[in-house]
């Protein structure tokens, strides 16, 4: 029996209350949407996905590492307010050999100049953003191509 590859997609902090938080910048689309949306394409890919959100840098982190034990394809990663301030992120990144795509809705370069920075990104393979929830599905297409 053989296994379709798996891809991680991971959302960071304040993603959870994506549908209602600043939908200005945000979209309507909550997460749950979007992950709905990756399954259909996923499935038309011929992959797996694993999708999970969380507030804590911490269970990014771990995600990192056990999407790198699982043998992941890649992961796509949106680590929200931690990619300008993180690290620890970056550092597990690198820590990898699963390639690791950054994923923004909005795109970070056309807003506070804070948001300008990115670790996650300077230790990242690709970076699909401003597109809106078209980013996740761009970033899962250039997963399947890896």
């Amino acid at each position: 029996m053989s296994h379709s590859p798996i891809v991680f997609v991971l959302s960071g902090p304040n993603l959870n209350l994506l549908g209602t938080r600043e939908p200005e910048i945000y979209g309507h689309d909550t997460l749950d949407d979007i992950h709905i949306r990756l399954a259909t394409q996923a499935n038309e890919l011929r992959l797996e996905i694993d999708c999970r959100q969380s507030n804590h840098e911490g269970d990014l982190i771990d995600w990192l590492h056990e999407a790198h034990f699982a043998g992941a394809k890649a992961v796509l990663l949106n680590a929200g307010g931690y990619t300008h301030t993180s690290i620890a992120l970056h550092d597990a990144i690198k820590s990898i050999r699963v390639p690791v795509i950054e994923v923004h809705l909005s795109d970070p370069m056309k807003r506070e100049t804070f948001r300008h920075i990115s670790y996650v990104g300077m230790a990242a393979t690709a970076h699909f953003a401003g597109h809106g929830a078209e980013s996740y599905t761009l970033a899962l297409d250039a997963a399947a191509r890896l």
